[in-house]
Protein backbone atom coordinates (compact mmCIF):
# COMPACT_ATOMS: atom_id res chain seq x y z
CA UNK A 1 0.00 0.00 0.00
CA UNK A 2 1.78 2.88 -1.40
CA UNK A 3 0.74 7.08 0.15
CA UNK A 4 0.30 9.51 -1.83
CA UNK A 5 1.94 12.85 -0.60
CA UNK A 6 -0.81 15.46 -0.59
CA UNK A 7 -0.74 19.57 0.19
CA UNK A 8 -3.80 21.44 0.81
CA UNK A 9 -3.20 25.50 1.41
CA UNK A 10 -5.42 28.23 1.90
CA UNK A 11 -4.67 31.75 1.78
CA UNK A 12 -7.00 34.09 2.60
CA UNK A 13 -5.30 36.94 2.83
CA UNK A 14 -2.39 36.08 4.36
CA UNK A 15 -4.21 34.47 7.07
CA UNK A 16 -2.16 30.55 5.86
CA UNK A 17 -3.78 27.01 6.62
CA UNK A 18 -1.40 24.57 5.21
CA UNK A 19 -1.45 20.27 6.09
CA UNK A 20 1.11 18.16 4.62
CA UNK A 21 1.58 14.92 4.72
CA UNK A 22 0.31 11.68 2.99
CA UNK A 23 -3.59 11.33 1.59
CA UNK A 24 -5.54 10.46 4.88
CA UNK A 25 -3.18 12.52 7.11
CA UNK A 26 -4.46 15.26 5.14
CA UNK A 27 -8.39 13.86 4.61
CA UNK A 28 -8.28 13.57 8.42
CA UNK A 29 -7.58 16.90 9.23
CA UNK A 30 -9.81 18.80 5.82
CA UNK A 31 -12.32 17.04 7.91
CA UNK A 32 -11.76 18.65 10.68
CA UNK A 33 -11.34 21.82 9.68
CA UNK A 34 -14.39 21.59 7.62
CA UNK A 35 -16.42 21.52 10.75
CA UNK A 36 -14.86 23.93 12.61
CA UNK A 37 -14.69 26.51 9.57
CA UNK A 38 -18.56 25.33 9.40
CA UNK A 39 -19.35 26.65 13.84
CA UNK A 40 -16.99 29.89 13.05
CA UNK A 41 -19.55 30.43 9.61
CA UNK A 42 -22.25 29.69 11.40
CA UNK A 43 -21.35 32.06 14.67
CA UNK A 44 -20.40 34.88 12.53
CA UNK A 45 -23.93 34.72 11.05
CA UNK A 46 -25.62 34.72 13.85
CA UNK A 47 -23.07 37.58 15.44
CA UNK A 48 -24.19 39.70 12.04
CA UNK A 49 -27.89 38.84 12.26
CA UNK A 50 -27.90 40.48 15.75
CA UNK A 51 -25.78 43.21 14.87
CA UNK A 52 -28.09 44.02 11.77
CA UNK A 53 -31.18 43.97 14.16
CA UNK A 54 -29.28 46.51 16.72
CA UNK A 55 -28.33 48.76 13.63
CA UNK A 56 -31.51 48.80 12.19
CA UNK A 57 -33.85 49.39 15.68
CA UNK A 58 -31.14 51.35 17.32
CA UNK A 59 -29.08 54.30 17.96
CA UNK A 60 -26.55 52.55 19.84
CA UNK A 61 -23.36 51.77 17.46
CA UNK A 62 -21.72 47.97 18.02
CA UNK A 63 -18.22 47.94 17.82
CA UNK A 64 -17.38 44.72 16.55
CA UNK A 65 -14.20 42.57 17.95
CA UNK A 66 -10.96 42.29 16.52
CA UNK A 67 -10.72 39.37 14.39
CA UNK A 68 -7.18 37.92 14.53
CA UNK A 69 -5.98 37.73 10.67
CA UNK A 70 -2.71 36.41 11.24
CA UNK A 71 -3.31 32.87 11.49
CA UNK A 72 -0.83 29.91 10.45
CA UNK A 73 -0.93 26.38 10.92
CA UNK A 74 1.46 23.98 9.30
CA UNK A 75 0.68 20.06 9.91
CA UNK A 76 3.50 17.57 8.77
CA UNK A 77 3.08 14.31 8.17
CA UNK A 78 6.09 13.46 11.29
CA UNK A 79 4.40 15.19 13.81
CA UNK A 80 0.95 15.71 13.79
CA UNK A 81 -0.14 17.96 16.57
CA UNK A 82 -3.80 17.57 17.81
CA UNK A 83 -6.29 20.64 16.44
CA UNK A 84 -7.67 22.42 19.16
CA UNK A 85 -11.42 23.90 18.54
CA UNK A 86 -12.62 27.21 19.21
CA UNK A 87 -14.10 27.48 22.86
CA UNK A 88 -18.19 27.34 22.53
CA UNK A 89 -18.87 31.22 23.64
CA UNK A 90 -22.62 32.22 24.73
CA UNK A 91 -23.87 34.02 21.71
CA UNK A 92 -25.06 37.44 22.27
CA UNK A 93 -28.55 38.62 21.94
CA UNK A 94 -29.21 42.28 21.22
CA UNK A 95 -32.76 44.24 22.16
CA UNK A 96 -35.01 44.10 19.69
CA UNK A 97 -37.51 46.72 19.66
CA UNK A 98 -40.97 46.13 20.80
CA UNK A 99 -44.46 47.80 21.36
CA UNK A 100 -44.51 47.91 24.95
CA UNK A 101 -46.46 51.12 25.82
CA UNK A 102 -49.70 51.20 26.94
CA UNK A 103 -52.77 52.39 24.48
CA UNK A 104 -56.44 51.93 24.51
CA UNK A 105 -56.84 47.86 23.43
CA UNK A 106 -53.78 47.58 26.03
CA UNK A 107 -52.12 48.40 29.67
CA UNK A 108 -48.14 49.51 29.41
CA UNK A 109 -45.53 46.96 29.81
CA UNK A 110 -44.51 48.99 33.22
CA UNK A 111 -48.30 49.26 34.69
CA UNK A 112 -48.45 45.42 34.35
CA UNK A 113 -44.68 44.69 35.47
CA UNK A 114 -45.48 46.60 38.99
CA UNK A 115 -48.91 45.01 39.52
CA UNK A 116 -47.13 41.56 39.26
CA UNK A 117 -44.01 42.39 40.99
CA UNK A 118 -41.61 39.40 40.40
CA UNK A 119 -38.78 38.50 42.56
CA UNK A 120 -36.22 37.10 41.09
CA UNK A 121 -35.29 36.58 36.80
CA UNK A 122 -37.12 33.68 36.12
CA UNK A 123 -40.49 35.53 37.40
CA UNK A 124 -39.17 38.43 35.46
CA UNK A 125 -39.16 36.84 32.13
CA UNK A 126 -42.22 35.08 32.78
CA UNK A 127 -44.15 38.26 33.20
CA UNK A 128 -42.59 39.17 30.05
CA UNK A 129 -43.10 36.71 28.06
CA UNK A 130 -46.91 36.37 29.30
CA UNK A 131 -47.36 40.27 29.04
CA UNK A 132 -45.85 39.64 24.68
CA UNK A 133 -48.11 36.52 24.22
CA UNK A 134 -51.47 38.14 25.75
CA UNK A 135 -50.92 41.88 24.81
CA UNK A 136 -49.10 42.20 22.06
CA UNK A 137 -50.16 38.88 20.21
CA UNK A 138 -47.80 37.23 19.73
CA UNK A 139 -46.47 33.40 20.03
CA UNK A 140 -43.14 32.54 19.82
CA UNK A 141 -41.10 35.42 22.08
CA UNK A 142 -37.77 36.26 20.68
CA UNK A 143 -34.81 36.43 23.54
CA UNK A 144 -34.40 39.60 22.42
CA UNK A 145 -37.79 41.19 22.72
CA UNK A 146 -37.45 39.42 26.10
CA UNK A 147 -34.20 42.15 26.41
CA UNK A 148 -36.28 45.05 25.94
CA UNK A 149 -38.70 44.28 28.57
CA UNK A 150 -36.17 44.38 30.86
CA UNK A 151 -34.95 47.85 29.62
CA UNK A 152 -38.23 49.02 29.56
CA UNK A 153 -38.96 48.01 33.49
CA UNK A 154 -34.96 49.30 34.09
CA UNK A 155 -34.17 46.44 35.41
CA UNK A 156 -30.41 44.85 34.86
CA UNK A 157 -30.45 42.45 32.11
CA UNK A 158 -28.95 38.68 33.03
CA UNK A 159 -27.92 36.35 30.50
CA UNK A 160 -31.00 35.55 28.75
CA UNK A 161 -30.36 32.54 27.10
CA UNK A 162 -29.28 30.59 30.52
CA UNK A 163 -32.57 32.28 31.94
CA UNK A 164 -34.88 30.44 29.59
CA UNK A 165 -33.18 27.56 28.92
CA UNK A 166 -33.39 26.96 33.39
CA UNK A 167 -37.32 28.24 32.96
CA UNK A 168 -37.46 25.44 30.49
CA UNK A 169 -36.29 22.57 32.23
CA UNK A 170 -36.40 23.50 36.19
CA UNK A 171 -39.66 25.55 36.30
CA UNK A 172 -41.79 24.48 33.36
CA UNK A 173 -43.16 28.28 32.90
CA UNK A 174 -41.75 28.65 29.28
CA UNK A 175 -40.51 26.02 26.24
CA UNK A 176 -38.57 26.14 23.27
CA UNK A 177 -40.14 28.15 20.33
CA UNK A 178 -39.90 27.47 16.70
CA UNK A 179 -36.84 29.79 16.23
CA UNK A 180 -33.25 28.75 18.04
CA UNK A 181 -33.32 31.91 20.25
CA UNK A 182 -37.53 31.66 21.05
CA UNK A 183 -39.56 30.83 24.43
CA UNK A 184 -42.98 30.84 24.55
CA UNK A 185 -45.16 29.78 27.66
CA UNK A 186 -46.78 26.51 28.69
CA UNK A 187 -49.18 27.69 30.79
Amino acid sequence: MSSTNAKFKININEGIIEIEGNQIFVDKHLDRLESILKEAIHQAMLTRVNEKALAKNSSITVQQNDIEDDKNVHRSSSKPSPIKHPSKASPTVFPIPVDLKPNENKVGLREFYSEKIPLNHYEKTAVFVYYLTKFNNLSDIRFGEILSCYEEVNEKKPSITDIVKNSIRYKGWLEQGTHKFSTRLTV
